[in-house]
C-alpha cells in the first residue's frame, strides 16, 4: 500500500473515478476527467515535443502530475506532502505521476541528492513506474528544446537579449507603486537578439553580461510579467550535461516547458508560485500556438505548503544546521527531512495519517507539532511491540526473596508481545533478587495520589510480583542508590493469588537478564512555535534537544533489529536506530519516537 492510501474502501463512480472530491485539487482533477479535457491527447512514450507525441498512441493515462525537487539537498516533510498529493492523485484517477529531478541549476546540485530523493519516495511507498514504463526524468534532458523553444520566441518577436546590469534592472523593474521602465536593447530586431543569444550560448560573453527576457508588459500590476528573464550566463559544471552548456534556463522558463514535454495535465505547486501562473500560461500558449508542444497544454493549481510549528523547512536554514554541526547530518532524528524522520521511527503510515488529517487547502496556516505526535501514536499503538525499559535506573532490592523464593532463583515470567494480538505470542523474562526500576518511580515523601514505591506501599511490579517498599539508602551526598522491598510471594501475575488489589503498577527490568543500551531521548529542535520570526532562528534552538541516557532493557530487544517499533511500557515509542544499532555486536541503540498520549501519575 502507498503511502496516504486509505486502508477503507475507496467510493468510485461506474467510470472508476473516485466519487465525490474531497478538495478543490480533486474537484478540478474530477471535471477534467469527467468531461474529458486532455482525452484526445497522444503519448510518445517518453517526453518530447508536439511532432513526436502526435506520432503515439492515445494517452492511456487519465492524469499526469510530477513531483518535481530540485536535487539540491534532501527532501522534508512538506515534501512528503507534496508527494502525497501528486502520486496520490494519479493513482486515483488511473493516471501516472512522474519523478522528475530539477536540475537547471549546477551550482548546489548533486548525485548525493539525487540518490536520496529517489530513496525517500520509494521508503514512503511510491514509485514512478506506470503504464509498463519508468517516469523518472531530469529536467537538463530538456536543455536542447528549452534552447529551441527560446531561439523560437526571439523569432516571434517575444524574447530580447538584455545587456544592462544587475543594478540597472533592479531599477528599471519598478515596484508595487510604480510601473517598470522599457530596457533599452527591448526593440532590438530578432535578427540581432537572435546572433547575440547565440553568442552567450558559444561562451562568447561573461557571466552578468546578458540575459534573455521574455518581451511582455513592463506595466503590468504582475511584477512577474514585467520581462521575466528566461537565460543567464553561468559557467559552471553540470552533473549531467557536463560542460555542453554556459546558459542555463531559468526555473521559471523551465519549469512550464518540462511540465509540457511529459504530457502533464495538472501541475500542483505550492502558493509561493501562484503569482508566476500568468506567465506559465503565456508561454505554453505561445509555444502551443507555434506547434512546438502537445495541446491543450498543462495548467498549474497552488495549494498550502505545509507550515509545522517548531520546525524550519527551508532547504538553505536545514543545510546551515547541518555544515555548522548544530544537528548530526541531514538524518540527525531532530531534523524534519524524512531521512530525519525515518531514523526518529517516523513511519509511512504515520505520514499517511498526518496527511489526511491537515488536508489540502489554499489558505496558508501553521499546522501544530502535536498533529504529527498524535499520527504517529495512533499509527504506531495497534503494531508496536511491547517491552520494558528502564531509563533512568536504580537497583530494587527484594530482601526477602532468598528466604521465601530459594537463594539465586529466578522466576520465569511472560507477557504478550501486544495486549491485543496475543497471537502474536510472548516475550519472557526472569524475575529475581535484584531488579532495575525507574528512579522517578520511588519518594521518601509521597504527595498524595503518590501510588509508587515509598515506605509501606503496596506496588505491583508489571507481569512479575506484588511487593511491599521497606525503605530505600542514600549516599552521603543524598542521593538515591538502591530501594529496598519484600516480595509478597503468592502475587505472580496469571496465578490465582495475582489478584491482590494495588493502587501502583510499574515497570521493570531484571538485573539477571536485562541487557544494557543506549536510548537517545530527543525533544523539539526549537524552542519557539515559528523559529526564525524576525529573529535568528539559531537563536532558539533547544539546548537539551537531544540526550543519550544508559539504559536497562528487557532480553527481548537484544535481537531487537533496526527500525523494528517497539512501545516501551509507559514511557511511550521507540524505534532501533538504523544507522547504530547493531544486534548480535553488542550495540543497542533505541531513538524516543514520541512520549504516551499521557503522562503515568499513579
Amino acid at each position: 500500500m502507498g503511502l496516504f492510501e486509505s486502508t477503507l474502501p475507496r467510493s468510485t463512480t461506474p467510470s472508476g473515478s473516485p466519487a465525490a472530491p474531497g478538495n478543490f485539487l480533486r474537484q478540478a482533477v474530477g471535471h477534467d476527467v469527467a468531461i474529458g479535457t486532455y482525452s484526445s491527447r497522444r503519448w510518445g512514450g517518453g517526453p518530447g515535443d508536439a511532432r513526436h507525441h502526435a506520432g503515439g498512441e492515445l494517452d492511456w493515462a487519465r492524469i499526469r502530475t510530477r513531483f518535481p525537487p530540485e536535487p539540491n539537498g534532501y527532501l522534508h516533510i512538506g515534501h512528503a506532502k507534496s508527494i502525497s498529493v501528486n502520486f496520490g492523485l494519479a493513482r486515483d484517477y488511473q493516471g501516472a505521476c512522474h519523478l522528475r529531478l530539477d536540475d537547471t541549476n549546477p551550482d548546489r546540485e548533486d548525485l548525493e541528492y539525487v540518490e536520496s530523493i529517489k530513496d525517500a519516495v520509494q521508503w514512503l511507498g511510491y514509485d514512478w513506474e506506470a503504464g509498463g514504463a519508468r517516469h523518472l526524468y531530469q529536467a537538463s534532458d530538456y536543455f536542447d528544446f528549452m534552447y529551441r523553444a527560446a531561439e523560437y520566441l526571439i523569432e516571434a518577436g517575444l524574447a530580447y537579449v538584455d545587456e544592462q546590469s544587475a543594478e540597472q534592472l533592479r531599477t528599471h523593474r519598478g515596484d508595487f507603486t510604480r510601473p517598470g521602465l522599457d530596457s533599452p536593447f527591448r526593440n532590438r530586431s530578432a535578427a540581432e537578439n537572435l546572433h547575440r543569444f547565440r553568442e552567450m550560448r558559444d561562451g562568447k560573453l561573461p557571466e552578468g553580461a546578458a540575459i534573455l527576457r521574455a518581451r511582455i508588459d513592463m506595466a503590468s500590476p504582475n511584477i512577474n510579467l514585467r520581462d521575466p528573464a528566461l537565460y543567464r550566463i553561468k559557467y559552471a559544471h553540470h552533473h549531467n550535461t557536463g560542460n555542453k552548456w554556459c546558459i542555463y534556463p531559468m526555473y521559471t522558463f523551465a519549469h512550464p516547458i518540462e511540465d509540457a514535454l511529459e504530457n502533464i495535465t495538472h501541475s500542483i505547486a505550492t502558493l509561493e508560485f501562484e503569482d508566476q501562473r500568468p506567465f506559465y500560461d503565456w508561454l505554453l500558449s505561445h509555444l502551443a500556438r507555434g506547434g512546438l508542444i502537445n495541446s491543450p497544454p498543462p495548467r498549474q493549481y497552488e495549494f498550502a505548503r505545509l507550515n509545522l510549528t517548531y520546525v524550519v523547512t527551508s532547504k538553505r536554514k536545514l543545510k546551515q544546521l547541518v555544515d555548522e554541526g548544530h544537528v548530526d547530518g541531514w538524518d540527525d532524528p531532530r531534523m524534519p527531512t524524512i531521512v530525519g524522520l525515518r531514523r526518529r521511527g517516523c513511519t509511512p503510515g504515520a505520514l499517511q495519517l498526518f496527511a489526511e488529517r491537515i488536508g489540502v487547502s489554499k489558505a496558508d496556516s501553521w499546522i501544530d507539532y502535536s498533529v504529527l505526535e498524535g499520527a504517529l501514536r495512533d499509527d504506531l499503538e495497534p503494531t508496536a511491540t511491547r517491552a520494558m525499559a528502564v531509563l533512568d535506573p536504580v537497583r530494587l532490592v527484594i530482601s526477602n526473596w532468598d528466604d521465601v523464593m530459594g537463594a539465586g532463583h529466578l522466576e520465569s515470567c511472560s507477557a504478550w508481545l501486544h495486549p491485543r494480538a496475543p497471537e502474536r505470542g510472548e516475550r519472557k523474562f526472569f524475575f529475581g533478587r535484584d531488579l532495575w526500576v525507574e528512579r522517578a518511580d520511588y519518594s521518601d515523601s509521597p504527595s498524595p495520589g503518590f501510588f509508587r514505591l515509598a515506605p509501606g506501599n503496596i506496588v505491583r511490579l508489571k507481569s512479575g510480583y506484588v511487593v511491599r517498599c521497606t525503605g530505600a539508602v542514600r549516599t552521603g551526598a543524598g542521593e538515591l542508590a538502591e530501594i529496598h522491598a519484600e516480595v509478597l510471594p503468592e502475587t505472580k501475575s496469571g496465578t490465582p493469588g495475582a489478584a491482590v488489589k494495588v493502587k501502583g503498577t510499574i515497570t521493570w527490568v531484571s538485573a539477571a537478564d536485562g541487557v544494557q543500551a543506549e536510548v537517545r531521548l530527543y525533544e523539539r529542535l526549537f524552542t519557539v512555535p515559528q523559529p526564525g520570526g524576525g529573529h535568528d532562528s539559531l537563536d532558539e534552538l533547544h539546548p537539551a534537544s537531544a540526550r543519550r541516557v544508559r539504559a536497562y532493557v528487557e532480553p527481548s530487544l537484544g535481537q531487537a533489529a533496526p527500525e523494528q517499533h517497539f512501545q516501551f511500557e509507559r514511557l511511550g515509542y521507540f524505534v532501533a536506530d538504523r544507522v547504530d544499532h547493531a544486534p548480535g555486536h553488542g550495540k543497542l541503540v533505541f531513538n524516543r519516537i514520541t512520549s504516551l498520549k499521557e503522562t503515568f501519575t499513579g
